[in-house]
């Protein structure tokens, strides 16, 4: 069977959210979310009790999502913001500290977003292919535009 995952809620996932879980459900596709008083999905069946159908979603580990901001900031130019920057990834909450140090600089922000939602991407697919899952296939290109430009 042939699943349709959303690959953006499975990143949204993957970037995490302590109050909540995410499962997949390896039946529909569906991404599942479980708040923290809720049973774990499939759990509460009455006669078909199948846990082995939700595969659980961890979200990235606090080390890789700081790994991915400084690989992003030493490909960025910006002299002023470097420091800044560097200073927020070194000190006490260093995710919301360079997050909002972001704010300063309104291009670099935008420049994250892409970044961040690239890099999102490729872990996606790589929690895809560790769980012996595969994306059904790549968005053809429109004619006109190379298959790099999205």
């Amino acid at each position: 069977m042939l699943l349709t995952i959303d690959l953006q809620r499975l990143e949204n996932a993957l970037e995490g959210d302590e109050v909540v879980d995410h499962y997949l459900d390896l039946d529909t596709g569906e991404i599942l979310v479980v708040g923290p008083e809720a049973p774990i999905p499939g759990s509460a069946e009455k006669y078909d009790v199948q846990p082995e159908r939700y595969l659980p979603i961890e979200p990235l580990p606090g080390v890789k999502s700081l790994a991915m901001r400084e690989e992003f900031l030493y490909t960025q130019p910006d002299p002023h913001a470097h420091p800044l920057l560097s200073r927020a990834l070194s000190g006490r909450r260093p995710l919301r500290t360079f997050d909002y140090g972001l704010e300063q600089f309104p291009r670099m922000r935008e420049a994250w977003h892409l970044y961040r939602r690239r890099r999102l991407r490729e872990y996606a697919l790589e929690w895809l292919e560790d769980n012996g899952l595969e994306p059904a296939g790549r968005l053809k290109p429109r004619a006109g535009r190379s298959p790099d430009r999205r």
